[in-house]
Order: structure tokens, then C-alpha cells, then sequence
């Protein structure tokens, strides 16, 4: 069976990006619909040979059209408004906004993680943060073998995850231009602020990484903090995570674990300077881990370096293969 599927937000970055992917993939698409705001209805995006209009988005073009799936990357305010829509219209919406991520009756999945979520979705699934997702799949080995007492996180974020308007900020700002999206120059630069500050101290970015963690592991008792930043790399997030496990470990059997994981590429032999970039990672959707070591300064300790494509796995690809999980495993 093929599927009709419709890109909300097509003309973005993420948005492109999907189409993109659901070519390589060849996911099984019958029809496929793009919709983005009244500005950019009419224009054509191509699609396997094709060139496909874009549609206004508005309840009058969902309401006449058969739709399986909705892939949304269109912003918070968006998604809210409708996602509720396609959802009434009997579609399943992946949305990549922050809008639904936390809201108890909607699953929030990464397939290789919490795959078992998507069966109690009620029309809507929620694709987490792009700095969780690379996350959580390095943790998830890990957290069902040993068992994690507390997690610090520490982020090297390209400018990609701003959309358009980061990515400019860079290509601009290494050309003298002022930036227009970060409130600091981002070319030559980094900044350790990600979103808004929040009361407390932490953005709203580094907030997401620790509740979200905590949904997806289905574990409320870990211990994170996180520091999450901007760094003048266009694309693919790199992580330091550092990790208390519960229980001991021999080092040998962590780089075992990481050869034989789902959706993870084993990248490290110091020896020969071999562990991964953000170089490595663009274009593919696997998440990266290398630098594996034993933190000496507790029981328990491990150290993590992890790094993937912000746009395709991080945001597109993850949202992808929750069709493809739901296709190939029923809803």
C-alpha cells in the first residue's frame, strides 16, 4: 500500500528537508501534498520528477484530501492551530515543533528508544528536540544494560537548528554582516544561549533536553543538567555527555554495546585520530559515538562524545521513520 502524505511547512529548511528524505528513503508515497503560509502558496516544489504546488494552509485544503500522514515543521503556533485538524481529518501528524513534546496524551518518539509510544498516539506524535534525539539514542543502550543515575550534557550546536535565519547569521557574519537572528555575532564566535533564559537560569533549550529525557526513558528520577550552545558550524550538533551509571562496567563491554546498536556508528580509534565530526554525520541519519572513556572522578563514570545531522535525523529522518515504524509495525 502507498500512502498520501502532506509536508506542513514545506518550504522551510526542515521542511525541504523532508521532502529530501522521503525521496532517499523511497518511502511509499501515492500522493504527496505541500502545504506553508498564503506568501508562499503557488510556488512549485520538486518531488521524484515532478513539480508539486504548495497550498495555503487552511482547513478547506485539508478538509477535500485524503491524507495518511502530516509531516509538520512549520513552528509551535502552527502546530497547535493545526495539527488538531489533520488529526480530525483521520491523519497522523509528526510534528517537529516544541508544541506537543510534553503534553501527557501525546507520545514523544525516537524509534530506536520508544518505539512502543507510538501505539497510544490519538492522531498526534510529537518528534522531540533535535539535541535530545542523538541523545537519548547513545543513552538508551546504556540505560537498559546498567542503568543511569545522572546524566550532564553539554551541547555544540550548528546554526542549522535556527533555521534559515542561523545559517545566514553565519554565512553573513564570516562576510562583516551583523547578525540578524542570534543577539550575538555567531561567526568566529560561540554562544552559550539557546532559546530563552528562563527564570532559573537555563534556556528553555536546556530545560527541554532535561524533561524531555525524562519522558522519552519514561524514568522521571534521573538526575540531568544540561548546558546547551551555539557554535559556528552549519550543520550537525556534537555532544559531550557525560554519565553515572548504576551499576559497574567494564570499558571493553561499552564499546561492544555501541558496535551492536541500532542506529549508531562506533567511530573511535584514538590511536589513529578516528572519532566523529560534524563532518562525518552531515547527509546521514545514523547517530555518531566515539571518545568513550571512563570518567575517574566517580564510581561509575563514563564520558560520551556524540555527534549527528541536526536537520536529518535530528529533525526530518526521526519523523520519517515514525511512518515507517507505524507502517511496517501497524499503528
Amino acid at each position: 500500500m502507498n500512502y498520501n502524505v502532506a509536508v506542513v511547512g514545506a518550504t522551510g529548511m526542515v521542511g525541504r528537508k523532508f521532502v529530501q528524505v522521503l525521496e532517499e528513503r523511497n518511502f511509499p508515497v501515492d500522493k504527496v501534498y505541500f502545504f506553508a503560509s498564503k506568501r508562499s502558496a503557488g510556488t512549485y516544489i520538486p518531488f521524484k520528477g515532478e513539480n508539486v504546488i504548495v497550498e495555503e494552509l487552511k482547513e478547506e485544503n485539508i478538509k477535500n484530501k485524503t491524507i495518511h500522514f502530516a509531516l509538520f515543521s512549520a513552528g509551535g503556533d502552527t502546530s497547535l492551530e493545526y495539527a488538531p485538524v489533520f488529526a480530525k481529518y483521520n491523519a497522523i501528524v509528526i510534528d517537529n515543533s516544541s508544541a506537543w513534546r510534553m503534553d501527557p496524551e501525546v507520545p514523544l518518539v525516537v524509534p530506536e528508544v520508544n518505539p512502543e509510544d507510538i501505539k497510544w498516539n490519538k492522531g498526534i506524535i510529537a518528534n522531540p528536540n533535535c539535541s535530545t534525539i542523538q541523545a537519548v539514542v547513545a543513552l538508551k543502550p546504556l540505560y537498559d544494560k546498567y542503568g543511569i543515575k545522572r546524566i550532564i550534557y553539554s551541547t555544540y550546536q550548528a546554526v542549522s537548528g535556527a533555521g534559515m535565519g542561523g545559517f545566514n547569521d553565519l554565512k553573513e557574519g564570516l562576510n562583516g554582516e551583523a547578525p540578524k537572528k542570534f543577539p550575538r555575532p555567531i561567526a568566529n564566535n560561540i554562544l552559550p544561549h539557546i532559546d530563552v533564559f528562563t527564570e532559573n537560569g537555563y534556556t528553555k533549550e536546556e530545560l527541554k533536553m532535561i524533561n524531555e529525557t525524562k519522558k522519552i526513558m519514561h524514568d522521571d528520577n534521573l538526575k540531568i543538567t544540561a548546558t546547551t550552545v551555539r557554535v559556528p558550524v552549519y550543520y550537525g550538533h556534537s555532544e559531550s555527555i557525560n554519565i553515572e551509571l548504576q551499576n559497574e562496567y567494564n570499558i571493553e563491554d561499552i564499546f561492544s554495546l555501541y558496535k551492536n546498536a541500532k542506529g549508531i556508528i562506533l567511530m573511535d580509534d584514538v590511536k589513529n585520530l578516528i572519532y566523529p565530526t560534524p563532518i562525518d554525520a552531515e547527509g546521514h541519519d545514523e547517530v555518531y559515538v566515539g571518545r568513550i572513556r571512563r570518567d575517574f572522578s566517580i564510581d561509575n563514570g563514563l564520558n560520551l562524545w556524540v555527534v549527528a545531522d541536526n536537520i536529518r535525523k535530528g529533525a526530518a529522518s526521526n519523523a520519517i521513520q515514525i511512518a515507517e515504524y507505524i507502517i511496517n509495525e501497524g499503528k
